[in-house]
């Protein structure tokens, strides 16, 4: 009897031995509906030397908010099915979501730690209420006209890089500008510079006109467009007149939006059940 045991035994530690050894892992079981987003693992990109394309949604067909170079480490949030990709580490249909809330697919990294958790809607998108969400979910950095900066007209939001910028309520786009006093918009800008960087204005209900600045490239969307709540206007980066990715968001009591009809975003919100900071 003991024997058997001890054969067993040997045989598990065998079979865990190789897996261990692997460097693609079989698709983990899914967590339970309402898990925590949190940084699950890591995991290594292997594309035989081209950068990896992040997505915005897991198609390879969705925008590309950024490229990830070959032997890059990432860190994976979660995974969720997609659209089926043959890779150079395996052939899978699952992504994995990463911490700026962009997507890879699972079929270039390579990777121990499992089981990584299923991605929740909830856990990417910011806090809604009623007909109004926030754009990000990000802390304040930098107020409406303070006193030490009495001619800023929205308020600086600390998202990350790559971050999706989310329409606060339904409505239709009627600017799409790159606004730089010098060079383009598709660098990162300076504190020496002027102007909004990448920038989307989108009109709502009531002659409200929201506008998201410095995106990191030409925003997802075009002139006329009519959008959704929650809907991806572009990603977070530091175009124009910015010293660091952050989301400069202002809201307009108006069409057009001037400096006249600029008022505070947090007393907007905070009408409306919402918090920034």
């Amino acid at each position: 009897m003991q024997r058997r045991h001890q054969r067993t035994a040997l045989a598990l530690l065998a079979a865990v031995s190789t897996a261990g050894s692997a460097l693609t892992l079989s698709p983990a079981p899914a967590a339970a509906a309402g898990t925590a987003v949190k940084i699950a693992g890591t995991g290594k990109v292997v594309t035989g030397g081209t950068p990896l394309n992040a997505r915005s949604a897991p198609s390879a067909g969705s925008s590309r908010t950024g490229t990830i170079s070959n032997g890059a480490t990432i860190s994976i949030v979660c995974r969720t099915a997609g659209q089926f990709i043959s890779g150079t580490v395996t052939n899978t249909g699952y992504w994995d979501r990463l911490a700026d809330d962009s997507y890879v697919s699972d079929a270039y990294v390579q990777r121990r730690e499992f089981p990584i958790p299923k991605c929740t809607a909830a856990a990417s998108v910011p806090v809604v209420a009623g007909a109004w969400m926030l754009p990000v979910t990000a802390g304040l950095i930098s107020g409406f006209r303070t006193v030490g900066r009495p001619a800023h007209d929205g308020v600086d939001l600390a998202a990350t890089r790559n971050t999706p910028i989310r329409a606060v309520a339904a409505g239709t786009v009627i600017r799409v500008v790159c606004n730089v006093s010098k060079g383009s918009c598709d660098v990162d800008g300076s504190s020496a510079l002027g102007g909004c960087g990448w920038y989307v204005e989108v009109q709502h209900e009531g002659n409200v006109v929201t506008r998201y600045c410095h995106l990191v490239r030409r925003p997802a969307v075009t002139v006329g467009q009519p959008v959704s709540r929650g809907a991806i206007l572009g990603h977070v980066g530091t175009s124009g007149s910015s010293s660091g990715p952050h989301l400069h968001f202002e809201v307009h009591a108006g069409a057009p939006a001037t400096r006249e009809n600029a008022v505070s975003p947090i007393t907007f919100f905070k009408a409306r059940g919402l918090t920034i900071g």
